[in-house]
């Protein structure tokens, strides 16, 4: 798998994660070079035509990381990455979104509001790739991510472990009025249709954004961002 852009590729040399060879743009002078040379990664010197080629998002910035593909974990990690920092277990679980700028947008709000990590679906979802990686701005190597054949199951796994699910959906009770405090898991739709009915139906409860314009729903990622820093403001206080 390629890690891609400046951004991207200086977390994936901080994270400790496997990389493989770093390619580099011809000319580009970069502290991310004195950092690969510093790990003991092979560099390769291209030209931009050469690095265009090889570029899967085209957004390489003068930066193509080769790493192996990305290790997802189970949700037995995430429940103890929580208890490891001794902190009450805060996740997020996306049911069907299918785009991977919103996956990459997800996992970068997550992992700057401190969540311990997202739980994704195996089908009909996007998985991490290349442009996931990118958009996350390196997010994705510091974020534990499942991928779950079911996410009702999941569910309940997480509800086992003490761990009050909520959906985030229209029809339900104002979220800056419900209590996000504790263990808690925040299960964000899919950008056509939402949180599923099945996986409503399995969540401990449902809250909603208020909404006051025309258009009668959210980005799924801006969606999150609002849940998850709502959350992390109750836990602050």
């Amino acid at each position: 798998m390629n890690v891609e852009g400046k951004n991207a590729v200086m977390e994936a040399l901080r994270s400790g994660v496997t990389i493989d060879a770093l390619l580099v743009e011809k000319g580009q002078n970069h502290q991310i070079v004195a950092m690969a040379r510093q790990k003991g990664i092979k560099l390769q010197y291209l030209d931009k035509n050469a690095m265009d080629r090889l570029s899967v998002t085209k957004r390489h910035q003068g930066f193509i990381a080769k790493v192996t593909d990305f290790e997802y974990c189970e949700v037995s990690d995430i429940l103890a990455e929580a208890e490891n920092r001794g902190e009450d277990a805060f996740i997020v679980l996306l049911d069907g979104v299918e785009d991977p700028h919103n996956l990459g947008s997800v996992i970068r709000v997550c992992e700057c509001a401190g969540v311990h990590g997202v739980i994704i679906p195996k089908h009909r979802a996007a998985g991490v790739n290349e442009t996931v990686v990118r958009v996350s701005a390196g997010a994705a190597e510091h974020m534990k991510i499942a991928r779950v054949t079911n996410i009702v199951s999941a569910i309940e796994e997480l509800q086992s472990a003490g761990v009050w699910v909520y959906a985030a959906d229209m029809d339900g009770e104002n979220i800056y009025s419900a209590d996000l405090t504790g263990k808690a898991a925040f299960v964000i739709g899919g950008e056509g249709n939402g949180v599923r009915p099945v996986t409503a139906k399995a969540c401990d409860k449902t809250v909603a954004l208020p909404l006051r314009g025309k258009v009668n729903s959210l980005n799924a990622s801006v969606a999150c961002g609002v849940v998850v820093y709502e959350a992390l403001r109750q836990r602050l206080k």
